[in-house]
Formats: structure tokens, C-alpha cells, sequence
């Protein structure tokens, strides 16, 4: 696309949401065409019917489902068709719309499917309609809020319960989750001050420690599973690689000056809400998002790690959050953090939690951004224990099982090192 074409689209509003919309549908459709070339079609479609009717806890890889080809048709058709959404909605396009969108795209690959989010969106909608609101206000709430799409699956595919109990069950939980899903996030919010970005994982983890916790009372108790593929990584990392490389293109395109205001990006703590797309620009925005995509990966990489399903929705959570707060310099301290927990306890940094914890906590990195490398390298040992320990609460039922850890650790961490800062008052986290 001609540099001049981006500054005409770029030039309107309406312009720039499809602009933004249409790279992400690129990325998406990325995943659509490597999923095609993965396997026969009708073995693609039988994949995906595995998907569809995955319970989906924690931690389930589409790719150990469904095949490779499978998982990525769905993330990259689902993503697909949430873009659609949308631009429909006419929702305005910005750093939390981006990081929303890829989180869809990278859940796509564990957790999410054509069949299991509707529900929670659903919720969200009918939530909108009772305030006399637009759905626009509320879709990034909605599409984060499938974090708790495994509730619906668990319900209805469990076999705990008849089918014709199990649907009308899973419907009404998961369209109650939607409904009290954005004034719980509104509220939550204020816990942690912006100190975690995954805001929804955070409300999603206490909504769903609710819900599990009801349903443990009648007896129906949700067991988490462990579902992890291997032996892909040179197809993937050839993907990924030209996807960040492309972003970084796009960064280049869009704004031939984005690589050297990289640093006015890395001056941001990241502290939420941190709309790097109006604060310091379109271009080098994907330019900073490429660059951590390949952050995310080397770090994989170097520790011999597989490239699967659920890491790589990890990878693209920092990377749709690299447009919303998140950057080489302040992501990298909490990584350090989680790694130096793996030497000094009973755990290696190639398990999948711990791996999955490394990139997920980066959610943390307003704490290394604001308060400096020390307090990030702590932020992300305490957060590597805590990420641990919160499956048990909701069953796995929720995928931003690290966003629920974090939210807690930054609740507690933020006001103390405040607290304990003698230029700042505790006040100032509020």
C-alpha cells in the first residue's frame, strides 16, 4: 500500500479505524492462508470440529486439538470476523482496540472459537441495550470479556450434565457473565491503577472465582487439563517472524521517522491507560509491536521452548499491548523477574506455566515502567508464584489466568513501593 494511500486513510477517523482494521484483518488472514496450507480441507474441518466442541480450560492448545491447520483457520477467521464487528459497530480504533483484537487473534490458537465467545459478547450487548448505550462504548469490554468463554464449553461439554440442562445452563451463565462484565471491569479498575494492563484478566479472574465457586457448591467442579503440542517451530517461527517484520514495514510505511521515535515510546511508564496509536503515533506504534513480537520469540526460543498455541497467544497479547502500553524497555524487566524465579524455585523456565508466565506478566510492565528495572525485575519474581497458584480459584475457566494473578500482585506491590518512595505519596496511585 502507497505511503500516500496511508496518509489519505489516515487523514479521517473513519479512515484510520479502517486502516487499523484492515491490518489486523492481514495478520488474521496470514493465519487463514498458512492454516489452509497445513492440511486437506476436509481434515481441516474435522479439526475444527474438535475445537468447537473442546471444553477449553486451561490449558487447552488448538493446535494439540484440531491440528495445525485447524487452530490457525480458527484464530484467523474468528479475528476475521470480529474486525467485521467492528467496523459494523462503527467502534473507534485505537491502542486498546488493537491490543483486543490481537489478544482474539493469539486466543484464537487456545481458549476462543467460532462457537464459544458469542455468549459473553451476547451479554455485553444485552448490558448496552438495558443503559441505552452503544455497543461500540462497550466492544473491547466484550471481546476481552471472552476470557470466560470456557465457561460456556465447560458447561455444555463437560458430560457432567444433559444436553438439554447443560445448554440452557451454559447460555444463561455465560449471557449473566457478559451482562455484569463492564461495570465489574469499571469498578476493578481502581484496585490496581493501571499497574496491570490485562484489566479484564483481572476481572474476569474474581468473576470467575463466582462462578466456579457457586457451581462447585452444587457439585459440578471444573478440572483444569493440560493439552501442549511441539515440534512446529521452524513453520511457526517463519510465520511469526515475517509477521513482526511486517508490522515493523508497516511502522516504517506509515511513519518513516517510527524507528527513532522509538524512544519517545520507551520514555512512557506504559501505565494504563497508554495509548501509544494518539500519544506518539500509528507508525510507531506497529513499529514498537514487531519489535516486541520478536522480543517475545527470541526469548522462547532461547530457552528451547516449543511454539504452540497457547505461547503463541502469549506473544501476540504483548504484541497487541505494544500499542497499549507495553516496550522493550519496560516489558523486559518483568521477563528478567520471572526468569530469576525459575533459578531459586522448584521450577524450570522452559515449563509451560512458567513460560507462559513470563510473557503473559508483562502485563506488570507499568510497574518496571514507572518505578524503574529493580521494582519490575521484583514485580515479575512475585508475579512467576502468583500466576501458579490462581488456577485452582476459577478451574481454568479463565484464560487470562495471568491477568487475575497480576491484577492482585499490582493491587499489593503498587501502593507499597509508593508507600515506601519518599518523592511520592501512597495518594498518588489512586
Amino acid at each position: 500500500m502507497p505511503a500516500g494511500l496511508f496518509a489519505r486513510l489516515q487523514a479521517s477517523d473513519r479512515g484510520r479505524d479502517a486502516l487499523i482494521l484492515g491490518l489486523v484483518a492481514l495478520a488474521a488472514a496470514a493465519f487463514l492462508v498458512f492454516g489452509l496450507a497445513q492440511a486437506p480441507l476436509d481434515a481441516i474441518l474435522h479439526g475444527l470440529r474438535a475445537i468447537l466442541f473442546a471444553r477449553d480450560t486451561l490449558i487447552t492448545d488448538y493446535i494439540g486439538v484440531g491440528g495445525l491447520g485447524a487452530a490457525f483457520v480458527n484464530a484467523g477467521l474468528l479475528t476475521l470476523l470480529v474486525c467485521l464487528i467492528y467496523w459494523i459497530a462503527r467502534a473507534p480504533v485505537g491502542g486498546a482496540a488493537i491490543a483486543c483484537l490481537f489478544l482474539v487473534l493469539g486466543f484464537g490458537l487456545f481458549g476462543k472459537n467460532l462457537f464459544n465467545i458469542w455468549p459473553v459478547v451476547a451479554g455485553v450487548f444485552l448490558f448496552t441495550l438495558y443503559k441505552g448505550e452503544p455497543f461500540s462504548a462497550h466492544i473491547n469490554t466484550a471481546f476481552f470479556g471472552a476470557a470466560l468463554a470456557p465457561v460456556f464449553s465447560e458447561i455444555l461439554f463437560s458430560g457432567a450434565l444433559s444436553l438439554p440442562v447443560a445448554a440452557p445452563l451454559a447460555l444463561s451463565t455465560s449471557l449473566l457473565i457478559g451482562f455484569i462484565l463492564p461495570p465489574a471491569a469499571a469498578q476493578l479498575f481502581k484496585a490496581h491503577a493501571g499497574f496491570s494492563l490485562y484489566n479484564m484478566g483481572f476481572t474476569a479472574g474474581i468473576v470467575g472465582t463466582l462462578v466456579v465457586a457457586l457451581y462447585k457448591s452444587y457439585g459440578f467442579i471444573p478440572d483444569p487439563v493440560l493439552i501442549w503440542s511441539g515440534g512446529n517451530n521452524f513453520s511457526l517461527g517463519l510465520l511469526l517472524s515475517g509477521i513482526f517484520a511486517t508490522m515493523i514495514g508497516v511502522g516504517l510505511c506509515l511513519d518513516p521517522g517510527a524507528l527513532s521515535k522509538m524512544k519517545d515510546i520507551m520514555r512512557l511508564t506504559g501505565q494504563a491507560p497508554s495509548d501509544f496509536t494518539t500519544l506518539i503515533g500509528l507508525g510507531p506504534a506497529f513499529a514498537n509491536m514487531g519489535l516486541c513480537g520478536f522480543i517475545a520469540m527470541a526469548y522462547v526460543l532461547a530457552l528451547g521452548a516449543d511454539l504452540n498455541g497457547p505461547i503463541i497467544g502469549a506473544m501476540f497479547t504483548i504484541v497487541g499491548f505494544a500499542a497499549f502500553g507495553k516496550h522493550p524497555r519496560n516489558i523486559t524487566p518483568i521477563m528478567a523477574g520471572v526468569f530469576l524465579g525459575s533459578l531459586a524455585k522448584p521450577w524450570n523456565a522452559a515449563d509451560p506455566s512458567i513460560i507462559l508466565a513470563a510473557l503473559f506478566g508483562t502485563t506488570l510492565a507499568p510497574i518496571a515502567g514507572r518505578f524503574g528495572w529493580g521494582w519490575g525485575i521484583v514485580a515479575g519474581f512475585i508475579h512467576s508464584s502468583a500466576a501458579l497458584s490462581m488456577v485452582r480459584f476459577h478451574g481454568g475457566l479463565n484464560l487470562y489466568n495471568n491477568g487475575f494473578a497480576a491484577g492482585i500482585v499490582a493491587s499489593v506491590l503498587a501502593p507499597v513501593i509508593l508507600a515506601l518512595r519518599t518523592k511520592e505519596k501512597p495518594e498518588e496511585a489512586n
